[in-house]
């Protein structure tokens, strides 16, 4: 991934030292159980733990050679380690450390990102509560509906959010495994209790069965979470984007001091970090796809997911990590324009009361609603030509207005009759 969009937190869990270094405690948590049954000399475990000096540059050089990178981490560290390195890699196979590391390098990882959706999460909290009272016109098909309030909004994104930690937390067993079971899967020169201990050090379980490789529908269940916290996400930063268009400017992301907003243009505003984390997005789904495609390899196990995986895997925890650090930003340091939001509410004149008037109709002055329906639009389609209100044009209509009492009118354009359950709806989400 591009430096622009790669925390370097992030960054540091996938570099060449990360990776070699999570080898390494692999290879010695091995070496520590052959210790402990005696298949080894007790006394080679300190001499190679003082000894095993991870030289990424050297590693590199000799996989030139090689062309085997696991072979040349082990030759690099003969080098270091003298005589005792024959008790490293005993009975094991490149997969045993390469897939038992990347568990650890994923963990590390989702660890991290877990930590700033944490973050995400109670943002959204927060500002579900500080706007749970503000109404706000509610839009289906993009056109205007009826009233909800802008702590909604925020509190839908809010159990979304923690609905994304629950799927962690349920995926963590899946992927919290290591192998440790010789070249394809059967302890021909291993031995499950050995695998048992060893995986016990590094805080893993054994995979009940395996091939050469753990398979690949647990790591696709990594990027699936990645891709739906992407999704949600974009779903928020579409919000905000829609909101701080020109003609609404309810809602504007962060416009830091000395910030430009365009080269010709100086009024410019732009929403460039929601649109930016719209486009992390895409990414982040598209990371799915071969993902998925790498669950099927040849018999035990070929190598055609390797590649993909050393692109995918540093790239997509990058993304979803400087997505969510973006997102954190925007709504620590939302505006929210309550008087635009008043004003957007009542721009149609507060055409969104047809419902209560169409149901007292139906209900009050027993109509068909085939009857009702029509008349009540006649009502509002004034409202989309002319500057006047919802109870004026009631009151103007010959029909409607001789089965309407003034106070049935006023019942009917009762705001607080839309929100009356807000506070049960915040209690149950909540709960």
């Amino acid at each position: 991934m591009i430096d622009r969009y790669s925390p370097p937190e992030m960054r540091a869990v996938f570099s060449d030292q990360a990776r070699f270094q999570a080898w390494l405690k692999v290879e010695l948590a091995w070496t520590q159980a052959l210790c402990e049954t005696g298949r080894a000399p007790a006394d080679c475990l300190e001499e190679i733990r003082s000894k095993a000096v991870i030289r990424p540059d050297r590693i590199l050089e000799i996989e030139k050679r090689t062309n085997h990178d696991v072979i040349a981490f082990l030759e690099s560290l003969g080098e270091e380690i003298g005589p005792s390195a024959r008790f490293l890699h005993l009975g094991l196979t490149s997969s045993d450390i390469v897939d038992t590391a990347l568990v650890l390098q994923i963990t590390q990882a989702l660890d991290l990102i877990c930590d700033r959706l944490d973050h995400v999460t109670l943002a959204t909290k927060r500002l579900s509560l500080k706007y749970k009272d503000l109404p706000a016109i509610g839009r289906t098909h993009g056109i205007h509906a009826e009233p909800i309030t802008i702590g909604l909004k925020f509190l839908l994104y809010y159990h979304e959010l923690r609905r994304h930690s629950e799927r962690i937390s349920q995926i963590r067993p899946r992927l919290g495994v290591g192998k440790l079971s010789g070249a394809v899967g059967t302890y021909s020169q291993s031995d499950p209790a050995l695998e048992q201990r060893a995986l016990s050090l590094l805080g893993l379980s054994p995979c009940p069965l395996t091939t050469q490789v753990i398979q690949r529908d647990r790591i696709a269940d990594y990027f699936y979470i990645l891709a739906l916290i992407g999704a949600t996400l974009e779903k928020i930063a579409t919000e905000i984007r829609h909101l701080q268009r020109s003609e609404l400017r309810e809602m504007e992301e962060p416009f830091g001091r000395g910030q430009k907003g365009s080269s010709a243009m100086p009024h410019k505003r732009n929403p460039i970090i929601c649109e930016r984390i719209c486009g992390i997005s895409r990414l982040l789904r598209s990371y799915l796809a071969p993902a998925l495609e790498n669950i099927p390899l040849w018999h035990e196990r070929d190598i055609s997911h390797s590649s993909v995986e050393r692109v995918i895997i540093p790239d997509a925890s990058c993304l979803a990590y400087y997505g969510l650090s973006l997102m954190q930003g925007v709504l620590e340091d939302l505006s929210v324009n309550e008087d635009r939001v008043d004003l957007d509410l009542h721009l149609l004149g507060d055409a969104f009361f047809s419902q209560r008037l169409l149901l007292f109709l139906v209900e009050q002055r027993s109509m068909s609603r085939e009857e009702a329906y029509p008349l009540v639009q006649e009502v509002t389609h004034r409202l989309y030509k002319e500057s006047i209100g919802f109870s004026q044009a009631v009151r103007e209509h010959g029909k409607i207005s001789s089965l309407i009492s003034e106070a049935e009118l006023s019942e009917i354009t009762d705001l607080a009759h839309y929100l009356r359950h807000i506070d049960t709806i915040y209690a149950r989400a909540f709960d």
